[in-house]
């Protein structure tokens, strides 16, 4: 080893009660930290540690560059090319990175260790690179020094191999000239040494500037933001874009949600930004129902005006910003009005990449183009790339840099093409990104966790668990299911009780903490389904194999085991790790048949028939309490086996098995979620369900009174109570309809550390239970494996480990798991309607359909039998034969009135007059509606009942 010198380091540091201790470290400097280069003569280490190419010797290579920390953060996209290489990475510019992106810190990690042409250099324990920060010098400048001293030292180390400080701050730029260092901006960096990277330089590097006048208000600082939200004159809030229109939203607040209409209210907020908003007075509140959809025909790019006029997207008059806005009367909005608010700063930005593609230009030859994304609750976007010939039909990959107020659209920059528009690969990798559905293979060091095959179970495991494989277990799911995760059983036990078992997978046995595998499952958090597959969350052989309850083999479980009677009363709870052998691995409709033929009378019949029995009774008392059932279109795909496009649609069918799988399941999970609370009031990992603000119910209360209805929703026993009402008219799709729309009421269940909420909040609305959480389903879902260790440790089965009793830790997690959970909703339902329009693209057909709502400009449309909720727009030609009612609220179109969940009649088919942008189109054909049915409706219909015929 070479010597180092010891240096102490000192700094004071507050502590948690106000204090100030000086703490003192020591910092071992050496001069033999390597270079990385194989043109070096004088570092040590083998070949193997030098990533950097010999440059000296081959003079047809660049140079080596030095990147720092603004170009990094946002230029990452362009440093992940292939074609960038030979970058030395400064331990000084790693640390900033991580300390001000840790997405970026992990891309950047990975391309230090990825054997890429990329060094890590520790110019902070370097003794010729080494500083102290000057008295007086910012952080900022210290940095920039640090950065400028180590690409001096590769210069004067590697005389022969030219090294290049690649900076875009121009001060920096300015003292590395006047130190001698070669220096470059990164735009011009790629236009030296790789001008095909150009389309991936972030805004701030294009030609994309505007200069006109502004269109939008500013964004008020964030101190201003942060005093007006703690004085209670701003709210702050997450913008949640309309499905249908980037510049319509709401953003909820504690006890109300608070709507954001139009382009200059939204203010250059997207979706999922934590913003910060002013209430409108209430002069300017709006009924809900005014709320237009984007029918994707406003401003068009007109690229045959000036490059200026171009680029900042003047060409829409009725679009001029603040100083075109005509002043209307102040009057208080007839009929029901909603809060409303406006955008006036963004507290946090969240943009992603963005999966979607470039719309037709008229100047195919210039370099400014408009990308819209495939999600809709994204704006357009306005890209500079010179490849527009080949990425026009493609779909590709957009990152926002920026937003500035006198332009219409954001800016950003291309980064990745992923194939042609149309082709179901493509598709579904566009699905799996847009949703950041972690989907790569499973790593080596992740299947290094694996055991090996075959499995054995050991006489030590068998002596430390309760030995169920006499037991008459059986499961019930789909067909198909291949990742079974619980199983039951029931026999009488004499005294007129019962024993009542749930079996679940015990994954928490094979993924132990802080594992690769264990880290991979963190990160993915569930399990994601789609139409035509399943991403796993953990590999194939626990999924599949060794922790599926397969029929006839043994497994091992978590077992909650109730002594109930005949009406399902719990008497005794006791929870135990189990081996179990499940006689029969059932599908809903091969239990039903069982349960229903009376000649079947085997312990197993009889088991299921008494558990349909205590399910019926277990239902009838959570319907009592208030327990909602609420209703979603869910549709089953049936794809062809070479092609693997869809060519068959069923609805999923509900059985009464159905319901006694999930009746035991939610028993599991309730039963879990008291004992582990009640043994760490703090650490346990629950789940919660948000009462919905009364203002949620608005749509729902007016489709109702329409019919002639009356629900109540003040509380969810008045609304299921409502609901029984409904339901004992037999009013058939009616009824499903209203329980559609009531599911759009409510909020979104979240997973939370205990000690974070206060205990009367832990309610779970739509089960009506004081206390919920998720047990029974730890092969899919992360949060369950968390429940299975804390009651592992609760009754003595396994030990603890620190991060399992910090609440914060846990809090992080489930932060992680209800993004993921969302995301991966999501991610299905856009997979249902990719398969929906590839199972259009070659058909038309005629289906019965209802208005869910109505707009303005549109009515949106539910189509029952596929799922499928779509708008049909109402053409502008129409003008003044539109009128719409607020107050109803109604649309009448040429004299006819359509009001939400009329029935009407429309054909079904892909609209492709845009390749760029194919999506399903929706056309009346009854009733009839002059300009809005197409002229041959009466034709369409008969030729549709002529072939049933």
């Amino acid at each position: 080893m070479s010597a180092a010198d010891v240096h102490n380091l000192s700094f004071y540091k507050k502590t948690r009660r106000g204090g100030i201790v000086k703490v003192v470290r020591e910092l071992y400097l050496r001069d033999s930290i390597p270079c990385g280069s194989r043109a070096c003569s004088l570092c040590p280490g083998d070949d193997s540690a030098r990533t950097l190419d010999d440059l000296a010797s081959n003079s047809s290579l660049s140079g080596y560059v030095v990147f720092d920390t603004n170009v990094i953060l946002k230029n990452i996209d362009l440093i992940e090319d292939p074609a960038v290489s030979n970058a030395i990475i400064l331990q000084t510019v790693l640390s900033e990175v991580r300390h001000r992106s840790l997405p970026i810190f992990k891309r950047l990690k990975d391309l230090v260790s990825q054997k890429r042409k990329f060094f890590l250099f520790m110019n902070e324990f370097c003794k010729k690179t080494y500083s102290l920060q000057i008295e007086k010098e910012s952080p900022n400048d210290f940095k920039d020094r640090l950065i400028r001293s180590a690409t001096k030292y590769y210069q004067s180390h590697l005389p022969d191999v030219k090294t290049t400080l690649i900076t875009n701050d121009v001060a920096n730029r300015e003292k590395a000239e006047k130190e001698k260092i070669a220096v470059k901006s990164l735009k011009e960096f790629v236009d030296d040494w790789h001008p095909d990277l150009v389309d991936k330089l972030s805004f701030e590097n294009s030609n994309l500037l505007s200069g006109s006048a502004p269109i939008y208000d500013d964004h008020q600082p964030l101190s201003k933001l942060k005093s007006g939200v703690k004085s209670g004159r701003l709210f702050q809030g997450s913008f949640q874009a309309s499905r249908y229109n980037p510049f319509e939203g709401h953003v909820f607040l504690e006890d109300k949600q608070v709507f954001i209409h139009g382009k200059l209210h939204v203010n250059r907020a997207c979706q999922d930004d934590v913003v910060a908003i002013e209430m409108l007075p209430e002069s300017e509140w709006k009924s809900f129902y005014e709320t237009t959809i984007d029918d994707d025909d406003e401003e068009k790019s007109d690229q045959s005006k000036t490059e200026k006029k171009r680029l900042i997207d003047d060409d829409d008059d009725s679009f001029k910003g603040p100083k075109s806005k005509k002043k209307k009367k102040s009057q208080q909005p007839k009929g029901d009005v909603a809060p409303c608010a406006k955008v006036v700063g963004i507290i946090k930005r969240t943009w992603r990449p963005l999966c979607g593609a470039l719309e037709q230009s008229v100047v195919k030859t210039g370099v400014s183009h408009l990308f819209k994304p495939a999600d809709s609750r994204f704006p357009k976007v306005r890209i500079e790339t010179r490849q527009y010939q080949a990425l026009l039909g493609n779909r590709i990959i957009v990152v926002i840099d920026a937003w500035p107020k006198d332009s219409k659209y954001p800016f950003g920059h291309y980064t990745r093409n992923l194939g042609k528009i149309g082709v179901k690969a493509t598709e579904n990798e566009v699905l799996l990104l847009e949703h950041d559905v972690p989907h790569q293979p499973f790593s080596d060091n992740v299947l290094s966790c694996l055991p090996e095959l075959p499995w054995i179970i050991s006489a030590e495991e068998r002596e430390s668990r309760l030995d169920l494989t006499g037991y008459d277990i059986c499961s019930v799911d789909p067909p198909g299911c291949t990742d079974i995760d619980d199983a039951l059983h029931c026999r009488p036990i004499g005294d007129g009780l019962y024993e009542v078992g749930v079996h679940i997978a015990d994954v928490s046995h094979f993924i132990r903490p802080g594992t690769a595998i264990d880290e991979e499952a963190k990160n993915r958090c569930t399990s994601v389904y789609l139409s035509d597959r399943r991403i796993d969350m953990v590999p194939t052989l626990l999924s599949s194999n060794l922790c599926s309850l397969r029929e006839g083999v043994e497994r091992f479980a978590f077992s909650v085991i109730w002594h109930l009677d005949a009406d399902a009363n719990i008497k005794h709870t006791k929870c135990t790790k189990s081996i179990i052998k499940s006689r029969r691995a059932f599908t809903y409709g091969e239990a039903q048949l069982m349960i229903d033929d009376d000649k079947q009378q085997s312990d197993l019949a009889q088991g299921l028939r008494m558990l349909n029995s205590m399910a019926k009774k277990l239902k009838a008392r959570r319907l009592e309490q208030g327990a909602l059932l609420l209703a979603s279109p869910e549709i089953r795909f049936h794809v062809d086996s070479e092609t693997h496009d869809p060519i068959e649609v069923k609805r999923k069918e509900l059985m009464e098995t159905n319901s006694l799988v999930e009746e035991f399941m939610l028993l599991a999970n309730i039963t879990t979620a008291r004992i582990t609370y009640d043994n760490f009031n703090e650490c346990a990992c629950l789940r919660r369900h948000p009462a919905p603000p009364p203002s949620n119910f608005g749509n729902l209360i007016k489709a109702a009174k329409m019919k002639g209805l009356d629900i109540k929703a003040n509380s969810a026993k008045e609304l299921a109570d409502s609901f029984t009402e409904i339901s004992s008219r037999n009013l058939g799709k009616l009824d499903i309809l209203l329980r559609i729309i009531a599911t759009r009421c409510m909020m979104q269940a979240v997973y939370f550390a205990s000690s974070f909420v206060p205990e009367p909040d832990f309610v779970h609305y739509g089960l009506a239970t004081p206390i919920y959480t998720h047990f029974t389903s730890p092969i899919r879902r992360y949060a369950d494996i968390m429940v299975h260790r804390l009651l592992a440790f609760v009754i003595g089965a396994d030990v603890s480990f620190p991060s399992m009793l910090d609440p914060k830790h846990i809090q992080n997690i489930c932060n992680t798991i209800n993004y993921r959970h969302r995301m991966a909703q999501y991610a299905s339902r856009a997979s249902v309607a990719l398969h929906t329009e590839l199972y259009f693209r070659s058909r038309r057909e005629i289906r019965d359909a209802h208005v869910l709502m109505v707009r303005r400009n549109a009515l949106i449309v539910l189509v029952m039998h596929y799922g499928l909720e779509a708008p049909m727009y109402f053409p502008k030609e129409l003008g003044s034969a539109v009128v719409f009612d607020e107050n109803e609220p109604s649309v009448s179109v040429n004299g006819h009135k359509f009001l939400m969940l009329d029935e009407i009649e429309v054909e079904v088919s892909v609209d492709r007059t845009d390749e760029q942008h194919p999506k399903i189109l929706l056309q009346l054909i009854s009733p009839i509606v002059e300009g809005l049915s197409p002229d041959d409706a009466d034709t369409r219909k008969q030729k549709l009942a002529e072939s049933k015929k």
